[in-house]
């Protein structure tokens, strides 16, 4: 896991701890799950539609790779 993060949806929805994975193919955002009785892991909340989940991980990923490079950029003008 790299990050967590939470979205805010127009001004009036939030959703917690979603997760940014370093996975075998690349980069992904989990959505917040919970375990279940029987070991599962299942979403506690999560997109409907593909689009959806789609434009999600991409804001994700996005605001993850730019506090990244922030972050590089604060760690080189400080050494």
């Amino acid at each position: 896991m790299k990050a967590i993060a939470s979205i805010t949806i127009d001004n009036e929805f939030v959703v917690h701890d979603i997760r940014v994975i370093d996975g075998n193919n690349g980069m992904f955002v989990a959505m917040p799950s919970k375990r279940t009785p029987d070991g599962e892991f299942r979403d506690i909340a999560h997109p409907i539609s593909s689009g959806t989940r789609e434009k999600i991980q991409s804001a994700v990923l996005a605001e993850y790779e730019r506090a990244a490079v922030e972050e590089e950029e604060v760690l080189v003008e400080g050494a």
